[in-house]
């Protein structure tokens, strides 16, 4: 089963120097049927003005992915961590048994980015961040692990999550085959062009929302950038 969430159809709130787009329920936004899926909770579209951001504030029990797609995003933290994390980059934060954030777009550009959580195995643990670069040319033809709870993504960003969050990019015509698992739950969306999975369009920035579905066969309609959370 794979549902078509169209880009037009989420949830949201301009506030000016923000203006977010909501694939489950968050802050004002409420939809009893966009929830949670899986063990995803979270994937906002965010659009963050030049020089402006989020205070700091609190975090708990969750781990937290911010996929950077355009400008950059410099992060600080209660634990004293600063650190800038630019298009084509992913940083993590497993907000543990508790931190407090805040996220500045300091550049001259809007910064567009992905923020995607997930809820942990088991609340608790120290609170941790960290941001690695991914080049999208690594990433060509095939979907390549950006963080996961997975011991055998040993390049990937740990989360402490029975999950992965996966990216790929695909030139127009080009198929790439994902084993998803029957069991398993997926959420994808382009985050450039339209793509099919398994015969279903998927237009830019929309969502799928995929379960009982044993393997994904995306065929890229135009070229593409894909991201993907593998979730239980």
């Amino acid at each position: 089963m794979i549902e078509r969430r169209p880009f037009n159809s989420l949830g949201g709130a301009n506030h000016g120097w923000l203006n977010a787009k909501h694939h489950f329920s968050f802050a004002e936004y409420y939809d009893p049927a966009r929830v949670h899926f899986g063990n995803l909770r979270v994937w906002n579209d965010d659009e963050i003005a030049p020089e402006t951001g989020f205070p700091p504030h609190p975090h708990k029990n969750m781990e937290i992915i911010t996929y950077v797609r355009k400008g950059a995003i410099t992060h600080e933290d209660s634990l004293g961590n600063r650190g800038r994390t630019e298009a084509g980059d992913v940083q993590v934060m497993s907000a543990g048994t508790g931190i407090r954030h805040a996220e500045y777009n300091l550049e001259k550009e809007t910064t567009t980015l992905f923020q995607i959580w997930i809820l942990p195995t088991k609340d608790g643990g120290a609170p941790s961040w960290g941001a690695k670069p991914f080049p999208k040319g690594d990433r060509s033809g095939k979907f390549t692990a950006l963080a996961s709870g997975f011991p055998e993504d040993k390049d990937a960003l740990p989360i402490r999550t029975d999950a992965r969050v996966l990216g790929a990019t695909l030139k127009k015509g080009e198929v790439i085959d994902y084993p998803l698992g029957a069991a398993r739950k997926g959420y994808l969306v382009p985050a450039v062009g339209a793509i099919e999975v398994n015969g279903v369009r998927i237009d830019h920035r929309d969502g799928a929302a995929i379960s009982d579905e044993a393997a994904l066969k995306i065929k890229a309609l135009e070229d593409a950038e894909v991201v993907l959370v593998d979730a239980a």
